[in-house]
């Protein structure tokens, strides 16, 4: 993870399942919104649909895991599976395949959780919250004994990654919170920007300025996504009940017409 290449494979897993997840969990609440008030036809259509989606992001997790642990063992300079040889082989980089294997584990948490009926509820939330702990844990003493710049730079990481863990944890108890789950969306979308800017600005004069500044954008984010999530459902709501309302009308003008007939009959 020394290079560019070893920043973007992480940082594009979670920009990836950031943007993702704000799409979904926003459908997701629409559609449970019109389930409560309305009732829904199609809900056992959803559920299924929900639970092969959850399936393949769950593999998808495994394939990034299992990638990311590869890369960092089997790159020329790597450690090649040797942890000890004549003295440690290359521990930064056990230090990432560590990160990679947690969340290939919350991958086989979700695919559990989705084929299984014996897994606990909430294991899927409980593995990924472990897996970003884990990450903050390690990045928190990736930085001993390195310059200032690099620790207030990794620093900002772990606002994302603790938030994030802390934010998951929330959601074992609380499943199916709009706030928890866009809270989540933002701060994974704010990790893959910090891989990405971490090593595309690192010739900048005065960065560690910059990157406080930088990082502190996405954060709008969550605002953004609980706004759009919350105007798209009103929408989508209020479409329905003028719908609704369209039809009880064009019956009751039925119903008057059909009387009226039998009147005059």
């Amino acid at each position: 993870m020394a290079n560019f290449k070893g920043h973007a494979l992480p940082g594009t897993f979670f920009l990836l399942f950031g943007l993702w997840w704000s799409i979904k969990y926003s459908f997701r609440q629409i559609q449970r919104k019109k389930e409560r008030q309305h009732g829904d036809r199609n809900r056992q259509m959803h559920t299924v649909l929900f639970s092969r989606i959850d399936l393949i992001e769950g593999a998808l997790k495994i394939f990034f895991a299992f990638a990311g642990i590869m890369a960092e063992q089997f790159v020329p300079d790597g450690p090649h599976a040797h942890l000890y040889q004549n003295g440690w082989v290359k521990l930064m980089n056990w230090q990432h395949s560590t990160m990679y294997l947690f969340f290939g584990i919350a991958g086989i948490a979700d695919v559990l959780s989705t084929s299984s009926h014996h897994a606990p509820v909430g294991l899927d939330r409980l593995s990924l919250s472990l897996a970003l702990f884990v990450e903050g844990f390690l990045f928190y003493f990736h930085v001993h004994n390195r310059p200032a710049l690099d620790q207030h730079i990794h620093s900002l990481l772990l606002f994302a990654v603790f938030g994030g863990s802390a934010s998951t944890m929330m959601e074992v108890f609380k499943r199916d919170n709009a706030v928890l789950e866009l809270l989540r969306c933002s701060l994974t979308i704010l990790q893959g920007t910090w891989f990405y800017q971490v090593k595309t600005t690192s010739q900048i004069h005065g960065l560690g300025l910059y990157m406080t500044t930088s990082c502190s954008s996405p954060c709008a984010s969550a605002g953004i996504l609980l706004w759009s999530s919350k105007w798209c459902e009103g929408r989508q709501l209020g479409d329905m009940e003028m719908g609704l309302g369209k039809c009880t009308a064009s019956d009751s003008i039925s119903q008057k017409a059909l009387l009226q007939e039998s009147d005059e009959e």
